[in-house]
């Protein structure tokens, strides 16, 4: 699971980044990003709505898939960034661990964060 000091706390951070974030995507997913330059490392949170899955396990699964990824990626690098990573298909619960890192990658290299 993601640290406690990456994760967003209130909606307000979240409601600045919807409107005036950057904005990638791909099949599966969508990532929105915005630098924040009052803080020192990154935040993300993770979107899946019920339009995903009907089912809460589904939903909460590929919620911590994502962190666990973005996690790995990240590590202990200093990027002063908000991320959202918003997820379209229920398909990403039963990706393969290496597609799934393959689909994340491209999207943080084609928003240019690292």
């Amino acid at each position: 699971m993601i640290n406690r000091t990456h994760r967003f706390h209130g909606r307000a951070s979240i409601q600045r980044l919807y409107k005036s974030g950057k904005l990638v995507r791909s099949a599966s997913f969508s990532l929105r990003y915005a630098p924040n330059p009052k803080r020192e490392d990154y935040r993300l949170a993770v979107v899946v709505s019920k339009k995903v899955s009907k089912s809460a396990v589904v939903r909460n699964r590929i919620r911590r898939r994502v962190y666990e990824h973005v996690r790995i990626l990240f590590g202990s690098n200093a990027i002063p960034y908000d991320l959202l990573v918003a997820v379209f298909d229920e398909r990403v619960a039963a990706l393969p661990p290496t597609d799934l890192a393959h689909e994340l990658n491209k999207l943080i290299k084609k928003a240019n964060i690292s």
